[in-house]
């Protein structure tokens, strides 16, 4: 049997929804390299505003990380069967 055949007659079992959930996993881990970056260069130009600065990329790190947390949680709510 060929290595085409036998990729042919594997059967994929599982759960694709732990792989939608890895690719989803990249949005937040983009938007929070984002925010952290943005606010280093914010905090070096503007060291005064550093309380605002700070709580603003908290709020941010928090609503990108809450996107992810739904996309862990969906696959578990909604299994395909």
């Amino acid at each position: 049997m060929s290595a085409l055949e036998t990729l042919a007659a594997v059967n994929i079992t599982g759960n694709l929804g732990s792989i939608g959930y890895g690719l989803a996993a990249i949005g937040p881990g983009v938007g929070v390299g984002i925010i952290f970056g943005n606010g280093t260069q914010a905090l070096a130009r503007q060291p005064e505003a550093a309380g605002l600065i700070r709580s603003n990329q908290i709020l941010g790190f928090v609503l990108c990380e809450a996107l992810a947390l739904i996309g862990l949680v969906m696959p578990f709510v909604y299994p395909v069967d």
